[in-house]
């Protein structure tokens, strides 16, 4: 397993200005994230969360300010989990491969060893429509996964999934994470998942953006216990916090 130091910084952002038309959706955000730590980025809806990720992964330019170590570095999965039907789950996690230039059959056989390990055994030939949406996901974060970058930005990964199976999902990137270390820029409206994943919480206020508070997470990773962890006194108080951060 790699080490990564948390000195270096892996991605930071200066003075973010992104406008559509007359919409001002980002106005002057700074943010820095070390190589190895998982920031979460919470706010309220349309704060320009998704945005910031895009700017980020070099998906789109921001109007002004600047991104050091995103585009090429960074691997994006966006909300939806854009897996393709017509291939099956071993052939789209192994699609982030392809597109790399390795062989289709090479592709299959770098993937499939890791569908084990991220609780898809049995399920490398099933179609999407087969899988439920938690698996449906997994795919998709094995495929981001494989594209080998050393940052990953999520946006909303599991915004779609009901409350079960979206805890049990978060639970399930803790412990992928602990197997895969990287840099995590995680996007999300759920402060409890936010804390939950991430050494830092980036709050942003209504649009036009701003981050107006970042909160440190005191509680080491990797957390595999999600239900000990969110009882904890201590994570009441940082979800409180962060609460009253959202409220400004």
């Amino acid at each position: 397993m790699a080490i990564i130091s948390p000195a270096i910084t892996a991605l930071e952002a200066n003075g973010l200005v992104r406008r559509f038309g007359s919409v001002l959706a980002l106005d002057g955000v700074d943010l820095e994230v070390r190589a190895g730590e998982a920031v979460a980025i919470v706010g309220p809806s349309g704060c320009g969360k998704s945005t910031l990720l895009e700017i980020l992964a070099g998906l789109q330019q921001p109007d002004s300010g600047r991104v050091d170590g995103g585009g090429e570095t960074c691997a994006f999965m966006p909300q939806s989990d854009l897996l393709l039907p017509w291939r099956d789950a071993l052939g789209n996690a192994a699609l982030a491969l392809e597109c790399t230039g390795t062989a289709p059959k090479t592709a299959r056989r770098a993937a499939a060893p890791l569908f084990e390990r991220f609780g898809l055994s049995r399920f490398e030939h099933a179609y999407p429509r087969e899988l439920s949406g938690g698996m449906r996901q997994r795919v998709a974060f094995l495929r981001t996964l494989l594209a080998g970058r050393p940052a990953l930005l999520l946006d909303e990964p599991f915004g779609a999934l009901d409350s079960i199976t979206r805890a049990s999902m978060q639970e399930w990137l803790a412990g992928a994470l602990a197997e895969e270390p990287r840099t995590l820029v995680l996007v999300t409206h759920d402060v409890e998942e936010a804390l939950y994943l991430a050494d830092r919480v980036a709050v942003m206020s209504q649009r036009p953006g701003r981050i107006v508070a970042e909160l440190e997470v005191p509680f080491a990773r990797p957390r595999r216990n999600r239900r000990e962890t969110v009882t904890r006194p201590e994570f009441a108080e940082m979800r409180e916090r962060a609460m009253e951060a959202l409220g400004q």
